[in-house]
């Protein structure tokens, strides 16, 4: 992927303004499909977990669908939704010994680009014996990406007003994908959808964070308050901040009308130089709203 990073650093903007757009559970209406009919069942299945079924996939849909952490990188989201079962009484009744992770933890803390390449990588230089949980992991993660090409098929759209954003953000800015997704389902959803057309690059995890996508993009190119990041998470919020780039919110089960708003609002703020200050912070107010950090179980 040092192509795809190199390609980021070299581009040479068409426009003064940049738009980096997540995918999933952003752009288009995947991540409750993924998530629940793909991630999730292989958890179960490869972590050995099917004593504790029920709380395993009500620990991983808070994590990655209902939770602050939503939309995080596959692998930090399952190591949360680990620490999450270990935490909860009805898990540590059914006495239960949960995978034993230590090298993926490291592994999670030190490497930036997580993904499949990069754990490949790690687990083709440590044998299994040596290294249990990153063999598992791999198998895991490859089962995950097997899954997803198998059911999620048919080209599933973008969410209302995602085009009509496209159109109108395109004569003035330059526009990118900006994901921890793989690669290759970023390319085959965006294409299938004909929206690969509107932008110059599909960033996914094996190009690193987002944080280091616009930074690669927008590095002495782009003045910040001309930079937006749209998304669905804190990750596309945290990415936005650590380039001191702008930040709209889809907010989760709300998101035509986000997108909607982002049309008729969002799109002629960032435009005329309106949108910083008392327009962001409400977003950012009702955004957080929708994403709480303590799981239903722990609230009586």
């Amino acid at each position: 992927m040092t192509d795809a990073v190199a390609h980021l650093k070299n581009h040479q903007p068409k426009h003064k303004y940049l738009i980096a757009i997540d995918s999933d559970g952003c752009a288009f209406d995947t991540m409750e499909i993924k998530h629940k009919e793909c991630f999730i069942p292989n958890i179960i299945k490869h972590w050995k977990l099917q004593p504790i079924s029920k709380f395993a996939r009500a620990a991983a849909e808070f994590v990655n669908l209902y939770s602050k952490w939503r939309g995080a990188n596959r692998f930090p989201a399952l190591i949360k939704t680990f620490d999450l079962l270990a935490e909860w009484d009805a898990v540590q009744a059914r006495q239960m010994k949960l995978p034993g992770i230590p090298n993926l933890r490291r592994w999670v803390e030190e490497e930036t680009k997580l993904g499949n390449p990069a754990l490949q990588a790690w687990c083709d230089s440590h044998s299994c014996e040596e290294a249990p949980d990153m063999h598992q992991a791999l198998e895991w993660s490859l089962a995950v990406n097997v899954s997803v090409t198998d059911i999620v098929q048919g080209g599933l759209p973008p969410f209302p007003f995602v085009r009509e954003c496209l159109d109108a953000a395109r004569p003035q800015a330059d526009l990118m994908v900006c994901s921890q997704t793989p690669g290759e389902a970023l390319v085959r959803e965006w294409e299938e959808q004909g929206l690969d057309k509107y932008v110059f690059c599909i960033n996914g995890q094996e190009v690193g964070t987002k944080s280091e996508h616009i930074y690669h993009a927008c590095q002495g190119r782009y003045d910040s308050d001309k930079v937006l990041m749209i998304g669905d998470a804190f990750g596309d919020l945290k990415a936005a901040k650590a380039n001191n780039a702008l930040f709209f919110p889809i907010n989760p089960g709300k998101e035509e009308h986000s997108w909607e708003r982002l049309h008729t609002e969002g799109l002629p703020r960032f435009f005329d130089g309106s949108f910083a200050g008392d327009y962001a912070d409400s977003l950012l107010h009702e955004f957080e709203s929708y994403l709480p950090d303590t799981p239903p179980w722990k609230k009586g």
